[in-house]
């Protein structure tokens, strides 16, 4: 016998991560699928007259997804609510890792106002990955903040340090900043484990990859450093976002 849930309307807020950035879906609104539409799709065909909502819009920052994001999700009257933020944020020198995770707490308390299920998501084990493997105790820090916040508010929490598969490359995108849709499949079956619903999303099935030489490492790294990294850089020095003038792919039911 399968066990329903008990969800109708779902709102997922955020940035990159939640629009879908990297499982590119030409069918699918704003040209990407991602983690968050893979959910919604299972509680869908769970549950009669089913809404999703989608409001993240790639490269926002805490404060502006506080700002623009929160009560326009709330005004829906959702039941469920998805938020990720702070990524942004914490890959960004100078930036405190507590000070980001007070101001998620407000904004998690606000979301919470009217008894909507909250699931909050922490950040990725980035040790292994280049140049953002830096900022690999700062990551940490903060997921222990947001384990605080959850249990403050009675969240749930995608854990996404947990989730040891996100180490293969291939989970990733080519811009080794967002994931790819294998990754953004792993990701979806864990939030369903999180929320305890039954599904059938298929584990990704990869092989080992192949020990590659040190040289040909290192020549990736340099290609992806100039062809990603550095643009991203750049952006940051002059205050631009890649979703400046965007607009949420799903903006309401």
């Amino acid at each position: 016998m399968t066990i329903r849930h008990p969800w109708s309307r779902y709102v997922a807020i955020g940035d990159s991560f939640t629009e879908g950035i990297g499982d590119a879906e030409p069918h699918s609104p704003g040209g990407h699928r991602g983690w968050a539409d893979r959910v919604a799709e299972v509680l869908a065909a769970q549950a009669e007259d089913f809404a999703y909502a989608n409001l993240a819009v790639r490269g926002r920052l805490l404060q502006q997804i506080l700002d623009e994001q929160v009560d326009a999700a709330l005004a829906l009257r959702p039941d469920l609510i998805s938020i990720s933020a702070g990524g942004n944020d914490i890959i960004r020198p100078g930036t405190d890792p507590d000070e980001v995770a007070s101001r998620l707490d407000s904004g998690v308390e606000r979301l919470r106002r009217d008894g909507a299920t909250v699931v909050m998501f922490n950040g990725p084990d980035i040790g292994g990955t280049p140049v953002l493997g830096r900022m690999r105790g700062k990551v940490a820090i903060y997921n222990e903040n947001l384990h605080a916040v959850a249990k403050r508010h009675d969240a749930v929490v995608a854990d996404m340090w947990a989730l040891r598969e996100l180490a293969d490359p291939r989970m990733w995108a080519p811009d080794r900043l967002h994931f790819s849709a294998i990754g953004h499949q792993t990701i979806a079956r864990m939030v369903l484990d999180a929320l305890n619903v039954e599904h059938d999303l298929e584990p990704s099935q990869v092989e080992p990859l192949p020990k590659q030489p040190w040289r040909e490492a290192r020549i990736e790294d340099v290609t992806w450093a100039r062809e990603h990294f550095a643009p991203w850089i750049l952006r940051r020095i002059r205050h631009q976002s890649s979703g400046d003038g965007m607009q949420p792919k799903r903006p309401t039911f």
